[in-house]
């Protein structure tokens, strides 16, 4: 197995911002692995609040040593081995992951939904953020995201009220909400989820710190909504911590290193009748499929990276009814659109 690398930058169509910062860009890298005749491809999607960066992303990958293992079929091993060369790095352990999946699922000719033996009928439909903006934009984002039948509303501004009444001025469509952390009372978090359970509110997802377990749990035992960690919970590890603390959980590969570990995830989550949402960063439509054949496994799909971006290297996926469509197409589904310059390892 040959392993490169190429770097990128995703450009977002509006600034993105939510309660601690914003951007209007997202680095990326881009990882494709041989074997024989077939190619499969990987990402890194790196927002700042991860902790990587391009660089410690390729530092990481170049202590990859593919070579060691004979065929890419030996996933288990081939994982926790990327697993143990470095802690953290879990963007650049799940580009891998992906596109080891990517190649195995080409080799069997199937698409990995149809690997998992889950059926494409149930797809949930797939939200899109509108994040933290001023009043006229948000209602010009909601406008433009007619094709979506659900919004997730981000919040933890000094006007979260004005902001969903701004959104019901424009859609009745129901809402996710996401704090990120940003409320910093829990008299002040449960009020508002109150409140909020009058606006069509689906769920919200991480009301406090992630250090606030104890105050979560309270609110989470007094919620008329489901309470959903995010960042609480970035890999399998971290389940059995905050599982009395939420309701659910947002699985993102770019936090628990990929298809394998998320897979595991939605199991160990299920068998703790926790409620799952499958999310992603801002990615290419490389990153987003592969969590998509995963995502008939969840309550919830908040799968909208490629629909934020205006330079996607891969083919788009495809939207119908909110829902996004998994194609017959082995592997992940992915198709690259853009050349990039791959870099060997």
């Amino acid at each position: 197995m040959k392993l490169s690398f190429a770097v990128y930058t995703l450009n977002l169509l509006h600034p993105f911002t939510i309660a601690n910062f914003t951007r209007t860009t997202t680095p990326l890298i881009i990882t494709k692995i041989e074997y024989e005749n077939f190619v499969g491809y990987g990402e890194a999607s790196m927002p700042p609040y991860l902790g990587e960066t391009q660089q410690s992303a390729i530092l990481f990958l170049k202590k990859v040593d593919l070579q060691l293992f004979k065929t890419p079929f030996e996933i288990e091993n081939i994982l926790k081995y990327v697993d143990s060369i470095a802690a953290n790095n879990t963007a650049a352990k799940a580009s891998i992951d992906i596109a080891l999946h990517d190649l195995v699922g080409k080799i069997l000719n199937k698409p990995w939904h149809q690997l998992y033996g889950v059926s494409i009928d149930n797809m949930p439909e797939t939200s899109i953020t509108i994040g933290i903006d001023n009043i006229s934009v948000i209602k010009q984002k909601v406008k433009e995201a007619s094709a979506f039948n659900v919004l997730k509303v981000k919040l933890g501004s000094n006007n979260d009220k004005e902001i969903i009444e701004a959104i019901r001025e424009t859609t009745d469509k129901p809402i996710c909400v996401d704090v990120n952390q940003g409320w910093t009372d829990k008299h002040f978090a449960l009020d508002m989820i109150h409140w909020l359970e009058t606006k069509n509110t689906l769920f919200v997802e991480q009301p406090l710190s992630k250090t606030k377990l104890d105050e979560t749990a309270w609110i989470k035992e007094n919620s008329p909504l489901p309470i959903i960690a995010d960042e609480s919970v970035q890999r399998y590890a971290d389940i059995e911590k905050i599982k009395d603390a939420f309701d659910g959980i947002n699985i993102k590969l770019m936090k628990c290193t990929g298809m394998h570990e998320a897979y595991k995830m939605i199991h160990l989550a299920k068998e703790l009748n926790l409620k799952l949402l499958i999310g992603c960063m801002n990615e290419s439509s490389c990153a987003n499929l592969a969590a998509a054949q995963l995502a008939p496994f969840a309550a919830w799909v908040d799968l909208d990276g490629p629909f934020m971006i205006t330079n996607n290297p891969f083919k788009n996926p495809t939207l119908e009814k909110g829902k996004i469509q998994l194609e017959e197409i082995s592997g992940i589904g992915v198709k690259l659109n853009t050349e990039l310059n791959f870099e060997n390892i």
